[in-house]
């Protein structure tokens, strides 16, 4: 895509949805965080279920240290990776108390050396929680940069250079929430559903998926 297509695609994208968030659930920075951290190969509707009873608990550091590994699994248990997940959140919450005043910081990386954080979980945090230019780059955005030809590249970093070298003022700030959003419920990973796409003629994937019963009909 060129610039101008660039602009009209996330004019349009802006258009749709001019205030886009993040379907975690939390209530503060530090919540937003633990939310992400438990979100790795799982699903948003799935750590919701799973964090509602804890976050009524659970609002800071402290209290998560608190409550310790073992009720955490409890609360958790539902959620993929568990075992290994509330392990990381608990040493993750002593170092913020230890070392950043129970306060989540708000660098990259400073966020990066906690345990079970890295760079797209910060990336979100940064961005969803402070407001800064980030991309954070998950398998959706992965898909929709590559597949629309929006930010082709091989590996993560390279899509989130490409976005942070291509996505122009004054999208960047909700960028990476549009992308995900449209990722999941419009450009697929099976079966895109282009007919029901308002960037479809902005992308290059060419095969467009046509609408069901479309084609039964023109038979």
């Amino acid at each position: 895509m060129n610039k101008a297509q660039i602009f009209d695609f996330f004019s349009r994208l802006a258009e749709a949805n001019p205030a886009p968030v993040t379907e975690l659930e939390y209530g503060n920075a530090y919540q937003l965080l633990v939310a992400v951290t438990l979100s790795a190969q799982a699903t948003d509707v799935g750590v919701n279920k799973a964090t509602r009873a804890l976050f009524r608990e659970v609002e800071t550091p402290q209290q998560m240290v608190d409550l310790g590994e073992d009720a955490l699994k409890q609360h958790i248990k539902t959620i993929g990776l568990f075992n290994t997940k509330a392990k990381n959140v608990i040493a993750l919450s002593e170092i913020l108390v230890r070392d950043f005043g129970g306060e989540v910081p708000q660098d990259r990386d400073a966020l990066t050396t906690l345990p079970g954080v890295g760079r797209k979980t910060a990336n979100v945090v940064l961005n969803t929680a402070f407001g800064q230019e980030t991309f954070a780059v998950d398998t959706h955005i992965f898909r929709v940069g590559n597949r629309t030809g929006l930010a082709p590249g091989k590996t993560v970093l390279a899509v989130e250079d490409k976005l942070e070298r291509r996505v122009p003022q004054p999208f960047r700030r909700d960028a990476h929430h549009w992308l995900i959003l449209h990722g999941r419920y419009a450009c697929k990973a099976r079966k895109p559903e282009c007919w029901r796409c308002i960037v479809s003629d902005l992308c290059r994937f060419k095969p467009k998926t046509p609408e069901p019963g479309s084609v039964a009909k023109a038979a």
